[in-house]
C-alpha cells in the first residue's frame, strides 16, 4: 500500500471518530439538586445505554428519586417514585461488565440484583473508585455494567452523597429528604 493511501486511510478514520464523538449522546439528569450530564458509551456498552435511553425518553425516570445513597459508594436511583413506590419496568437486558469500562469515581452502571442478567431501569453512579465492582475483580466474576460517565455535575453529585440517610422499612441508606430526579432528557454532545 502507497504512503498516500496508508495517509488518506487514516484521516478517513480520524473523521469518522471525531464525528462519532460529536454525535455522541449525553443525559441530563435535572434533580432537585442541580444539573448532571452523564456521556454515554453505546460502543462499549450498546445494549445498557439503548436501555437507559429508552427509559429516559418514555419519561420513566421523570419525578423518580435517589432511594440508596451511601457516602463512600454510590448513589442508587432510576427506580422509586418520591412515596417509595416502585415504577414498573421493561424486560431485564443481559450484563455486560466486561466492556472495558471501570467502575471508578463518576462512573454510571446498571444496578442488578444477584442474577448477573436483571439489570432494568435502576442506575448508579460510584462516588468513589469502585474497583471491586468490575468484572475481573467482583466476588461473582460478574460485576456491574459500567455505561456512562459524568461529565457535568460531580459537584451535585458530592451534594447528593452528602445527605442524611436512614431506614425506611426493609430499605436502608434512605435519604432523609427526597433528592429528586425532576427531568432525565436525551441531549446530542455539541
Amino acid at each position: 500500500m502507497t504512503n498516500w493511501k496508508i495517509q488518506r486511510m487514516a484521516l478517513a478514520g480520524a473523521a469518522l471518530l471525531l464525528a462519532a464523538t460529536a454525535s455522541a449522546q449525553t443525559v441530563k439528569l435535572s434533580t432537585s439538586m442541580g444539573d448532571i450530564r452523564i456521556q454515554l458509551d453505546a460502543e462499549k456498552a450498546p445494549k445498557s445505554t439503548a436501555n437507559f435511553i429508552q427509559y429516559v425518553k418514555a419519561g420513566h425516570y421523570d419525578g423518580t428519586v435517589f432511594h440508596r445513597v451511601i457516602e463512600n459508594f454510590m448513589i442508587q436511583g432510576g427506580g422509586f417514585t418520591a412515596n417509595g413506590q416502585q415504577k414498573p419496568t421493561k424486560p431485564p437486558i443481559p450484563l455486560e461488565s466486561k466492556n472495558g469500562l471501570r467502575n471508578v469515581r463518576g462512573s454510571v452502571a446498571m444496578a442488578r440484583t444477584n442474577d448477573p442478567n436483571s439489570a432494568t431501569a435502576q442506575f448508579f453512579i460510584n462516588t468513589v473508585d469502585n474497583a471491586f465492582l468490575d468484572a475481573d475483580n467482583s466476588r461473582d466474576g460478574n460485576g456491574y455494567a459500567v455505561f456512562g460517565q459524568v461529565i457535568e455535575g460531580m459537584d451535585v453529585v458530592d451534594k447528593i452523597r452528602a445527605v442524611p440517610v436512614t431506614d425506611k422499612g426493609m430499605f436502608q441508606n434512605v435519604p432523609v429528604t427526597n433528592v429528586t430526579i425532576n427531568k432525565a432528557t436525551v441531549e446530542s454532545k455539541k
